[in-house]
């Protein structure tokens, strides 16, 4: 079987044909963040819970910034002095959903965003009113509420009234691991059972189809084996982003000890089997076959990103939609003096609105321009750029790359015409672009591309220097992330076959799945998502007084 081919079930003529080593209410297969939020919800709704974590537990949701998509005027917002409604974050977040999730569905989303946030806080989370002083990709230590996607941005300002909706949950560096203690916590103390180094190779299916269980193989605990495991996991997680080559060959070594070392276990699902195990940016064969284009983006993700979980559901039937989203992170703020240049494509023309959210950006660059980006600064800039990441100023990961591209990655020009031949760009169409901009800096003329006055930087006084943000830069890496998966009913989180039909006993939250965050990336969005997914496929699931046993009958879920 082939790294795209869907995962083969297991096929009993009843559940009682197998000797099963365990049983649960709901089987939670992988414990991110859509799945630690649904066996919450469904321990609450008085359902007993299992998860099986092929790590240590967390996800991406654990690595992330921790940004919490909220708003229609949640404390925070109130607090700092914005107001906010549901009708304005639906009518901003339809130019960034587009046709991922339906109408009523988005509405829903919104509605219960204010709601979703206190939710978080019962489970120990915690969220704070400061807003950065300047929009960024990620603010420090002292903020924790801004602008996170293209809310303030002029095109999109005028369709819906803007507000800063990014809730950066609290804690010490990269929040998220601080947001996913808290849930985890939460979840174990309710008597939730976690089973860890756990990995999911089968769905066990029953005569009509119906979801039934789970074959898992999982690595003695305590053993020389299970230690190896978490030490190699830890060190390829860490080493990632710097050494990704280094990274994959520990990530070899660690499916070596899970095919060697890990034992079967048969699992009984009594309720449903929910998939949330992530997206598949670490599987480069359904990347090559779906979005090809990206494979040059460096994986944003964990080792469990590999697309098991979309391959599992593919197994018992389920249909795949919104394969081919992906979305590059072409951040270039901070430093904002950066944002107050221009980018060019590989014919000098100027192509986007600079101060738009890294993804947006990321989108254009790829999907439009065949993933080329040319950052064209002057002298004046790049000074500035300079002091914008001195020290105790940004993160580290923010600071690092821009030092390295401006000393390692600039080329310089003593005029636009020789810059152009020195970078191999058409000089008209590059003096042509700065003029343009120029004009547009100095208040002449509209920027043609809708960027705020503020933004905008006269480059009239050279020398001018170009950098190569291209997608497949070497020392810009552009991180990548999947979106789409398997499709589920906008009401209940279940699976749905080719015909639209839900597959009985199966669900699906998060990456593993197609929801709110499917279609353009903006930061807090796909946490937001975790939350409401996964919370709506264990309350669906808990009122279901009998589990299906079948498909035949069931009215069909398009939405």
């Amino acid at each position: 079987m082939t790294a795209t081919e869907a995962l083969a079930p297991l096929r009993v003529d009843a559940a009682e044909a197998l000797g099963w080593d365990e049983c649960a209410e709901l089987l939670v297969v992988g414990f991110g963040g859509a799945g630690v939020c649904a066996a919450i919800e469904a321990s609450d709704r008085g359902l007993s819970v299992l998860a099986l974590e092929r790590f240590a537990g967390g996800g991406a949701t654990a690595l992330s910034g921790g940004v919490v998509y909220a708003g229609g005027g949640t404390p925070y917002q109130q607090q700092a002095g914005y107001s906010d409604s549901a009708d304005a974050m639906v009518a901003y977040l339809r130019q960034e959903v587009g046709e991922a999730v339906s109408a009523t569905t988005l509405r829903d989303f919104c509605e219960r965003s204010c709601a979703q946030l206190a939710w978080l806080e019962r489970q120990g989370a915690a969220f704070e009113a400061s807003v950065p002083p300047h929009k960024t990709s990620y603010p420090s230590d002292q903020y924790y509420l801004y602008y996170s996607g293209n809310e303030a941005v002029p095109a999109y300002a005028a369709q819906a009234a803007p507000a800063p909706r990014g809730h950066r949950s609290k804690g010490p560096g990269m929040s998220g691991a601080s947001l996913f203690a808290a849930l985890k916590n939460a979840a174990l103390s309710r008597g939730v059972r976690l089973r860890q180094q756990c990995e999911v190779r089968r769905l066990v299916l029953g005569p009509g189809d119906e979801v039934l269980g789970v074959e898992a193989w999982q690595l003695p605990p305590d053993s020389r084996a299970a230690r190896w495991h978490r030490r190699l996991s830890r060190w390829a997680t860490a080493i990632h982003m710097y050494a990704p080559p280094l990274a994959e060959r520990l990530r070899a070594r660690l499916r070596r000890i899970e095919l060697g070392h890990a034992e079967r276990r048969l699992i009984r699902a009594e309720r449903g089997v929910l998939l949330s195990a992530g997206g598949f940016i670490f599987n480069r064969a359904m990347i090559t076959r779906y979005a090809p284009q990206y494979l040059a983006g460096l994986p944003l993700g964990t080792t469990g990103c590999d697309g098991s979980g979309i391959r599992l559901g593919q197994g018992a039937g389920g249909a795949l939609a919104r394969m081919d989203k992906v979305s590059a992170w072409r951040f270039i703020n901070p430093p904002l003096a950066w944002a107050r240049g221009l980018i060019v494509n590989d014919a000098g023309q100027r192509y986007c609105n600079e101060e738009v959210y890294g993804a947006t950006l990321g989108h254009a660059m790829v999907e439009e321009q065949g993933g080329r980006a040319i950052l064209i600064l002057n002298k004046a800039l790049l000074r500035e750029a300079l002091r914008q990441v001195g020290p105790g100023k940004v993160w580290q990961f923010q600071r690092l790359p821009v030092l390295l591209n401006l000393l390692c990655n600039a080329k310089r020009g003593a005029s636009p015409a020789a810059l152009a031949e020195r970078c191999g760009l058409p000089v008209a169409n590059l003096e042509r672009a700065l003029a343009d901009y120029n004009s547009s800096a100095r208040g002449e003329t509209a920027d043609s591309f809708g960027k705020s006055a503020a933004m905008l930087a006269s480059l009239e006084q050279g020398p001018w220097y170009a950098i190569d943000l291209s997608f497949d830069s070497k020392l810009f890496p552009c991180p990548a992330i999947t979106l789409g998966g398997l499709r589920v009913c906008e009401r209940s989180g279940q699976v749905l076959d080719a015909a639209g039909a839900p597959i009985a006993g199966l669900y699906s939250a998060g990456r593993n799945a197609v929801g709110i965050a499917s279609n353009l990336y903006v930061s807090g969005l796909s946490l937001a998502d975790c939350v409401y997914s996964g919370r709506r496929a264990a309350a669906h699931l808990a009122n279901q007084i009998q589990p299906a046993t079948a498909r035949s009958g069931e009215q069909q879920c398009n939405e």
